[in-house]
């Protein structure tokens, strides 16, 4: 009923015409007409068709949905942290000394997994700019859903955070653990995962692409088959931060745990050479994004007219000068800060030149009387220069010497 009042409201308010519409086709056109119809996030869109009629069509958006309970709050009990050291620290409420990662601790499977499909939605941290993500819904054990003060959902590449935390807000360190484990090193742009105890089948890499892609977008994958040990390698740091803590103490397709740390410095030289190549390519990116778009366009030379234009303006009004790039922008800059961005050809600043100076100055007229200074013409051959070319003849007296005359010498002795 709400509809039908607002179709016919909506028609009264904009009768048809037949002028507006196309003469014969049958192409529906759109008009700019959105109408809001409830708190439901519905809206009704009007719809002029060829034959004159109004139509309406309702589009329901819903909103994102909260961030889903892993787990049942009431099954959390306050214990102890298992010891695995020799010192419990009660200022970090954890245990110190030992390995952390030994060969009996790293063999307990993980309690539970992010379903990221299921347990993903907006947090409180949504509103919040700047925020981190949730380690615990990483691991699949957050209790607070939509409370939770972390966010739900996988990194991307807009999620940029100091080089001195990872993704989920914990600092980290000079160096790496012994065992490659724990939170990283900030002096290095660790992409890659290790991963061990894979059960070895004839689909391996398969099956590890296809767990570890859960998490973000893979770059590369390299399997170990004999060794049952794969690298992964993430396009996004965030995402390998990520994954590793999603991944540690879980199981592929059969029910082995596994061993995820970070992967040290390939010395691989093709390696060491693609790792420089991506990092070149990504300072080229940045500067690309610092640069205006015509500039980046005529140096990779996408643009020939722009070059032909700068060899033709560029020259300042001097036949065969070729202006450097960096007077060129300079100048381009100083007409755009001016107002005259597209003004025409680009011309050289007035300036004084010394060849110039002599003619810029006042020139001066002699009286036609006799003159008792030492000018070069008398007055009566100036009046009669005057006479013949109409009265525009001007002169200029001779400079006066300023100091002591000065004897150049010769081969006589009498000098």
């Amino acid at each position: 009923m709400a509809d039908t009042d607002l179709a016919s409201s909506t028609e009264q308010q904009f009768p048809p015409t037949e002028s507006a519409l196309p003469p014969t086709n049958d192409i529906e056109t759109e008009t700019a007409l959105t109408v809001a119809a409830g708190g439901d996030n519905a809206e009704t869109a009007l719809v002029e068709a060829a034959d004159g009629q109004k139509k309406t069509k309702k589009i329901i958006r819903r909103k994102r949905r909260p961030a889903r309970p892993q787990i049942d709050p009431a099954t959390i009990k306050s214990e102890p942290p298992p010891q695995t050291g020799t010192t419990f620290n009660i200022w970090y409420n954890k245990w110190s000394g030992g390995d952390r990662e030994d060969s009996l601790l790293s063999k307990h499977a993980a309690p539970s997994r992010c379903n990221v499909a299921k347990d993903s939605g907006y947090t409180r941290a949504d509103k919040v700019p700047g925020s981190y993500f949730c380690l615990f819904f990483a691991r699949g054990i957050c209790h607070k859903g939509h409370e939770c003060e972390y966010l739900h959902r996988l990194p991307t590449l807009h999620d940029l955070f100091n080089p001195n935390v990872d993704c989920f807000g914990r600092d980290k360190f000079s160096d790496y653990r012994d065992d490659m484990g724990g939170v990283g090193s900030f002096m290095r742009q660790n992409r890659t995962l290790y991963v061990g105890r894979i059960h070895v089948t004839d689909d391996i890499e398969e099956v590890v692409s296809r767990h570890f892609a859960e998490w973000g977008q893979i770059e590369r994958i390299r399997v170990l088959t004999s060794r049952g040990v794969a690298f992964v390698t993430y396009s996004n740091v965030a995402n390998a931060e990520f994954g590793k803590e999603a991944m540690a103490h879980q199981s592929l397709d059969h029910s082995e745990i596994l061993n995820v740390r970070w992967a040290t410095v390939d010395p691989n030289p093709l390696a060491q050479k693609r790792e420089a190549r991506r990092l070149e390519e990504q300072a080229a990116e940045a500067v690309r994004r610092a640069l205006p778009a015509e500039f980046v366009a005529e140096l990779e030379g996408k643009d020939p007219e722009a070059r032909k234009r700068k060899k033709i303006e560029g020259s300042f009004g001097l036949q065969g000068y070729d202006a450097p790039d960096e007077v060129w922008y300079t100048r381009t800059k100083q007409l755009e800060d001016a107002g005259k961005a597209g003004a025409g050809q680009l011309e050289a600043p007035d300036q004084s030149l010394m060849i110039e100076a002599a003619a810029t100055e006042p020139a001066q007229e002699f009286p036609t009387q006799e003159s008792t200074g030492g000018g070069i013409f008398s007055s009566s051959t100036v009046a009669a220069l005057r006479g013949l070319s109409g009265g525009n003849v001007t002169t200029k007296p001779a400079p006066q010497a300023s100091g002591p005359l000065v004897g150049y010498g010769s081969d006589d002795d009498s000098d």
